[in-house]
C-alpha cells in the first residue's frame, strides 16, 4: 500500500475546499483528501480501497473518542492535518483480508550447476514424452488429448503460460489454476467450449475476459481470493453455470445478466464489499438455494425487501431440513446466509 497519494472524496455541491487527514492503519498513514462537509460514513466509503475494511467494520478513533457515521468531519472537530486511527472488526473485510504493511524481502537466487550450456540437453537421452519434458522444462501439452488440467500452486506468472497451448486442447473439460500469481486470462480462454469447470482461485486477477461469455457449457466457476472489482455482463451467457463462487474479492455488485442462470444452485459472495444484487436474481434463479453474503455490506434486513425472496427463503430452509433428515452431520442452526447488522 503506498502512502505517498492521497485518495480523492467527493466534495459537497458548490464547495470546493477539501482538507488533508491521515488514518493510521497496520503501521501505515494513509492520506485522505476530503470535504470537511462530508460525513464520517463517506470518509470510510473512501478507506474500503486502501484498506479492504468493509466500512461497517471500521471503527475510526480521533482523540480517544469514536466517531459516529452521520457526523461530518466538521463536526467530529476534525480538521486539515488531523490524524485518526482505524481499528477493523474481524472478519468484516473484502478480497483475502485487510491490507497489511508487509517487510520487503529479497529474492532467494536459485543456483543451478545445471544451467551451464544448453548443449548440456542433447546429452539426455529422450525416451518417452515424459523424459523429453523433463530434460526441457516445458510441457508439451498440444501432444495430448487431456480432458482435465491441473496446474495449482506452481507460482505460475502470466508470462510463464502459453495460453496458445492450453486453447489447443478441444477436449479439456476441467481446468483449475488455483493458487498462482496469474493477473489476467487472455480472450482465447473462451475457445474452450467444452469447459464444464473453471478454477481459479487464490490468484491476482482482477476480472474475467468478456469472452468467458463463449462458455456455455461451464457448470462451475470457481474465483474466489482475487481481487475482481468488477465482472464481465457477458458471463449472463453462461448460462449452464451451477456453482459460482466469487467469495474474498472487491466486489461492490453482480452485472444484471446474472437472471439468466436458471441452473444456479450455489453462490458464494462473502468477504465482499457487496452493495446490492441483481434485482431479478430471486425471481428468475429458481434452484438457487445456497447464498452466502457474511461479511458483506447487504444484511439479513436488506435481502428480505428483494422481490422473490420468499420462494428463495422456502426453498433453502427445505433443503437445510433434508441434510438434518439424511443426518449428514450438518449443524442444526439455520444460516440466514448474511449478518443481522
Amino acid at each position: 500500500m503506498e502512502s505517498g497519494s492521497a485518495i480523492d472524496g467527493a466534495s459537497e455541491p458548490n464547495s470546493n475546499s477539501t482538507i488533508t487527514i491521515s488514518v493510521k492503519f497496520s503501521g501505515a498513514s494513509i492520506p485522505i483528501s476530503i470535504s470537511p462537509h462530508s460525513t464520517i460514513k463517506d470518509l470510510k466509503s473512501l478507506l474500503l480501497p486502501a484498506t479492504n475494511v468493509l466500512p461497517r467494520g471500521q471503527k475510526l478513533i480521533f482523540k480517544g473518542k469514536v466517531l459516529e457515521d452521520p457526523m461530518t468531519l466538521t463536526a467530529s472537530n476534525l480538521s486539515n492535518g488531523s490524524k485518526l486511527m482505524l481499528m477493523a472488526s474481524q472478519g468484516l473485510y473484502q478480497g483475502d483480508g485487510p491490507i497489511l504493511k508487509k517487510a520487503q524481502v529479497a529474492p532467494k537466487v536459485r543456483k543451478d550447476s545445471n544451467s551451464g550450456s544448453s548443449n548440456d540437453l542433447k546429452k539426455i537421452p529422450v525416451k518417452n514424452r515424459l523424459d523429453r519434458w523433463k530434460a526441457t522444462g516445458v510441457i508439451a501439452l498440444s501432444e495430448c488429448n487431456l480432458e482435465k488440467l491441473f496446474i495449482n500452486a506452481n507460482d505460475i506468472l502470466d508470462k510463464s503460460i502459453s495460453w496458445e497451448g492450453v486453447t489447443t486442447l478441444k477436449h479439456l473439460t476441467v481446468l483449475s489454476l488455483n493458487q498462482n500469481h496469474i493477473t489476467t486470462l487472455p480472450p482465447t480462454l473462451g475457445s474452450l467450449n467444452s469447459l464444464r469447470e473453471l478454477h481459479i482461485s487464490n490468484n491476482k486477477l482482477s476480472g474475467l475476459p468478456d469472452e468467458i461469455g463463449h462458455l456455455t457449457q461451464l457448470q462451475v466457476l470457481k474465483a474466489n481470493n482475487n481481487r475482481m472489482s468488477k465482472i464481465t455482463e457477458f458471463i449472463g451467457n453462461c448460462h449452464s453455470l451451477v456453482e459460482v463462487d466469487f467469495s474474498s474479492n472487491l466486489l461492490s455488485e453482480l452485472p444484471e445478466t446474472f437472471f439468466n442462470f436458471s441452473y444456479l444452485k450455489v453462490l458464494h459472495l462473502s468477504n465482499n464489499g457487496m452493495k446490492s444484487l441483481p434485482s431479478k436474481l430471486f425471481k428468475t434463479c429458481l434452484q438457487l438455494s445456497t447464498l452466502d453474503l457474511h461479511n458483506t455490506e447487504i444484511t439479513i434486513d436488506i435481502l428480505r425487501q428483494y422481490e422473490g425472496w420468499n420462494n428463495f427463503d422456502e426453498r433453502r430452509r427445505s433443503k437445510h431440513q433434508k441434510q438434518l433428515d439424511f443426518r449428514v452431520g450438518v449443524s442444526r442452526d439455520f444460516d440466514e446466509g448474511a449478518d443481522k447488522n
